[in-house]
């Protein structure tokens, strides 16, 4: 993953340039960062699609870190202001920690999140959950 602004910014004028911005699939571009690309709903994981029905009906969440706030130390997400953003946990089966799988969602009402992440490398990339 490039955490590097410049390299970031190459990379996009490299796609824009050589004409490869209309191949790839929508993206969303966080804060001069490299873009986050999407993943579909039904292509999560089955802990990643049971949690996500979680998150729309407000739980009851295993992990007492699931729904606090998720701060965007990495910058990896569109800027918000602090509080916009609520991380939990997709469950990995046979790991005994939480893992390194999570769901960031964003929005006013934790219920009804404006849009939701996923990331399957703690934090290192996201990809734009889609329906």
């Amino acid at each position: 993953m490039l955490r590097n602004g410049w390299a970031a910014k190459t990379v996009t004028l490299l796609i824009l340039a050589t004409g490869l911005a209309g191949s790839i699939p929508s993206v969303v571009q966080a804060r001069g960062q490299v873009p986050i690309g999407t993943i579909a709903a039904v292509q999560l994981p089955p802990q990643g699609r049971d949690m996500m029905v979680l998150i729309y009906q407000g739980g009851p969440f295993r992990h007492e870190k699931d729904g606090v706030v998720f701060r965007n130390r990495e910058r990896l997400l569109p800027a918000q202001d602090r509080g916009y953003y609520r991380e939990y946990t997709v469950r990995t089966p046979g790991e005994r920690s939480r893992g390194a799988r999570r769901i960031v969602c964003g929005g006013l009402k934790p219920v009804a999140p404006d849009a939701c992440y996923y990331t399957d490398d703690h934090y290192a990339s996201f990809r734009r959950i889609v329906q």
